[in-house]
């Protein structure tokens, strides 16, 4: 097993996790096996109770597990299957040593953190690393590892101490050191400043590692004496210096990294044996990333959300949409919406931001209501699926955005007044959201409706059941504590209100969608999580192909587009856009191009 490892220095969000994930991309290219784990130093035992501002959003795997947004990442570029145990934070560490304290299994001795804290930090390392993600009983190979936060906080000292040993455990051939500085530009100079990286990497050394890479985050390319600086004061040779600007895309990192000669460096550094050469799927990043930034034609959404100040707390929801508009050939405009700004003008709401926000949602192509928590703004997302469903505007909710498209149908289609979910309202007259009894046992982390469930098609001319290719049943990951009234669910079909898919007992209502209606659909579900750059997620995808007009042409022949199934330079404009689009197994994304 070979072991690299990211941290990170400077500032915290400088992009550890997009580094690191483009390194698996380069070492799985080469034939390689992949994992990945993410440290975060916090005492929270996992992400499940954070507000989407502390942290992001909260990234759910298929095991259940609620981790860091990271991870998301990994999974989207080496398209593999992570386990909770692959999000280490400081409280579950600690709660597994105190664990095994009462248990005495530390035979009466005085616990501490070295060693006892450390050891526990490496032996968890070493039991993850080994678990397959590729989907078969393979072990993996190589296994990245990114420490959260900035050398030096207090909180990951622990850590740090852990791998100083873990390189002596494993072996120098076995362990390599990536650090990620951050090398700014003030406007008042414009001039490339080391010192902070410098600073950085003396404090690293100081507690024990030496960084093999390191990667400097700027604005603008570092210039060449830059780098040569970095490489003087750092102890490192210039070619170990590895410099990643901004860029138009994240898809361009995996090839910014390639041109400067890493797997070269892993190759020799790691004794890696590269089972078969990179070009053939480094072509198809780069096309990704080409066609992101050459697409002429845009598509708007609007992102009607509780948590719209921060991108990140949607940060999967916008990479599906994203995935979903590259593969149609459009430019996302993403128009972020407070739901709050949508509701009723009152002597307490803005005036400005409410006719602001309705502009903004009357001029989408399309409507997007993801899931979230909490009272605020619940309104606001049934007045947006209000205003998609008479207007014949495609809509597409997520878990509390079909329960909010429910209570608008109750409320404004069968004239339940004051119709509401039980969350918000306990003593509604109308419950047409309820609690799922078995998932409230009194605590709040870890106990949702969560992971992986198989959703059940019962109705065979289902949108959604076409645009995921006419399977009998699906299988996506869930997040909810809260599920459709199945005692109302008549009543709702019997106005055009279907519930096309349902979980495995028939009880739980997963997949909504309206009659005589482009395209408003409903999911229990977050498909959000398994979608790739590569293979984008249906619900999202027809969310796009109908807000361009393009969905019944796609699903009328079978999935595509267009009915041919090459690509050439002299196709016009609009066959080149469904071309591209095919089902994104053939042109870039299937064949050799």
């Amino acid at each position: 097993m070979k072991y690299i490892l990211v941290s990170g220095g400077v500032i915290s969000g400088i992009g550890k996790g997009v580094i690191a994930s483009s390194v698996g991309t380069l070492l799985k290219s080469c034939g390689l096996r992949v994992t990945s784990i993410k440290i975060d130093p916090y005492l929270n035992i996992d992400a499940g109770t954070f507000s989407p501002y502390e942290h992001g959003e909260v990234f759910v795997l298929d095991d259940g597990g609620e981790v860091d947004l990271d991870l998301g990442n990994y999974e989207r570029f080496l398209d593999v299957t992570l386990h909770r145990d692959n999000n280490i934070t400081t409280g579950k560490i600690y709660q597994h040593v105190i664990n095994k304290e009462r248990k005495g299994d530390y035979l009466g001795k005085t616990v501490q953190v070295v060693p006892h804290i450390t050891d526990a930090i490496q032996e968890w390392v070493e039991r993850v690393a080994k678990i397959p993600v590729d989907g078969d009983n393979y072990e993996p190979e190589v296994c990245i590892i990114e420490l959260g936060g900035t050398i030096g906080d207090i909180e990951g000292m622990p850590f740090v101490e852990a791998f100083r040993q873990f390189q002596f455990r494993v072996k120098r051939e076995n362990f390599c050191c990536i650090h990620v500085s951050l090398v700014p530009q003030p406007s008042s100079t414009g001039e490339q400043k080391t010192k902070p990286t410098q600073a950085s990497v003396r404090e690293l050394r100081g507690l024990g590692l030496s960084p093999d890479l390191i990667v400097c985050r700027s604005q603008n390319p570092v210039a060449k004496t830059v780098k040569e600086k970095i490489s003087l004061f750092c102890h490192v040779d210039p070619e170990q210096v590895i410099c990643i600007h901004d860029c138009t895309s994240i898809y361009r990192v995996p090839m910014m990294l390639f041109e400067q000669n890493v797997l070269p460096f892993f190759n020799q550094r790691l004794n890696l044996n590269y089972p078969e050469k990179p070009r053939r799927t480094l072509a198809k990043w780069k096309e990704l990333a080409e066609r992101h930034d050459r697409m002429l034609k845009e598509v708007t959404i609007a992102l009607v959300g509780k948590y719209t100040k921060l991108e990140d707390s949607y940060i999967s929801v916008i990479k599906a949409l994203k995935h979903s508009a590259i593969a149609c050939n459009h430019r996302l405009n993403l128009k972020y919406i407070e739901a709050a700004d949508l509701e009723k003008c009152t002597q307490e709401t803005d005036p400005v931001r409410y006719h602001e926000a309705w502009q903004q949602l009357c001029s989408s192509n399309g409507v997007l209501v993801p899931g979230g928590f909490g009272v605020r703004g619940t309104e606001g997302k049934v007045a947006a699926a209000h205003w998609a469903r008479v207007n014949k505007k495609p809509y597409l909710g997520v878990c509390l955005g079909l329960q909010t498209a429910v209570i608008e149908f109750s409320r404004h289609v069968l004239g339940w007044e004051g119709a509401h979910s039980t969350e918000f309202e306990p003593d509604t007259k109308h419950p047409v959201i309820i609690e799922m009894p078995e998932h409230n046992p009194g605590q709040m982390g870890g106990t949702m409706r969560l992971g992986k469930r198989r959703t059940i098609f019962k109705d065979k001319l289902s949108v959604l059941k076409r645009l995921y290719g006419n399977p009998e049943y699906v299988e996506e990951r869930h997040r909810h504590r809260y599920e459709v009234n199945p005692k109302l669910v008549s009543q709702f079909e019997e106005k055009g209100m279907k519930f096309v898919g349902h979980d495995v007992e028939g009880e739980r209502m997963e997949i909504m969608e309206l009659n005589d209606h482009p395209y408003f659909v409903g999911v229990q579900y977050h498909p959000e999580y398994i979608s790739r750059p590569m293979k984008p997620s249906p619900p999202y995808l027809g969310l796009i192909l109908a807000s361009i007009g393009k969905l019944h042409s796609y699903i009328s022949r079978g999935n595509r587009l267009s009915p041919r199934s090459t690509f050439s330079e002299t196709d016009s404009e609009d066959d080149e856009v469904s071309e591209l689009a095919s089902n994104l197994t053939d042109c870039v994304f299937g064949r050799d191009t």
